[in-house]
């Protein structure tokens, strides 16, 4: 399979005080297209400043981010915005709803932004929403649903625009088991159907084994690889 990320010596720096703390270090790494990829660690392993910089939300020190074949830490700042709007959907692990919007409007946001017209916004949401199993919650707000429920509708969310690449941010961080197991096979099966290339951080290792691919970063480097057939085999 062909690359969708391909990223070369990527290394972040920040100061802190008289300090200088290295959170990648000279990272190279190739991320195929569909793939299901976690980047598993502790807090402080640099595995979320890897995920910012990919999907382009801090430029890195050093090194380059390729989607495809465009230069991402070469893009102008201006250019940024259309850019992931285009390609990415983000999920995050505090849901990022707005609490006066309800599903179908928090859903038909990004739509919004693609000029999309109303009647279009509100059957493409609502299908969307359908499809996460919300079809009982359309109108309710995010403080009428549950945690499990506002993070179906942030999966939808991000899925709305068949976008080419998912960044999940540790998805599953407020939720209980029963409901992380239920969001996963949501997510896992929605980015599959459609070929989507999922990029997952947690440090959760019962969440992790529902990748492909599992890499394992310690200190900014990557210190293991493992594909999904090791990673059943060593369960």
């Amino acid at each position: 399979m062909s690359a969708m990320i391909r990223i070369e010596g990527l290394t972040k720096k920040y100061r802190l005080g008289q300090e200088i703390i290295t959170a990648l270090d000279n990272v190279s790494l190739e991320i195929a297209v569909g793939e299901f990829l976690c980047i598993l660690g502790t807090s402080g392993s640099g595995k979320t400043t890897m995920l910012h910089i990919m999907a382009g939300l801090e430029r890195p020190t050093r090194g380059s981010v390729f989607i495809k074949d465009i230069n991402l830490s070469k893009m102008k700042e201006k250019n940024m915005p259309i850019f992931r709007r285009k390609y990415m959907g983000f999920i995050f692990q505090s849901y990022h709803l707005i609490p006066s919007l309800t599903a179908i409007e928090n859903v038909s946001l990004p739509l919004i932004f693609g000029g999309a017209a109303t009647k279009e916004r509100s059957k493409r949401a609502r299908d969307m929403l359908v499809q996460v199993g919300l079809q009982d919650r359309l109108k309710n707000r995010p403080t009428e649903m549950s945690g499990g429920q506002q993070q179906r509708v942030s999966i939808a969310r991000a899925l709305i625009n068949d976008p080419k690449i998912v960044f999940a941010d540790e998805p599953t961080g407020n939720l209980d088991t029963k409901t992380s197991s239920e969001i996963m096979g949501i997510l896992t099966k929605k980015v599959k159907a459609s070929g989507t290339t999922l990029i997952m951080v947690t440090h959760d290792l019962e969440i992790a084994s529902y990748a492909d691919r599992v890499i394992r970063m310690v200190d900014g480097h990557i210190i293991e690889d493992k594909r999904r057939s090791v990673i059943s085999e060593e369960r």
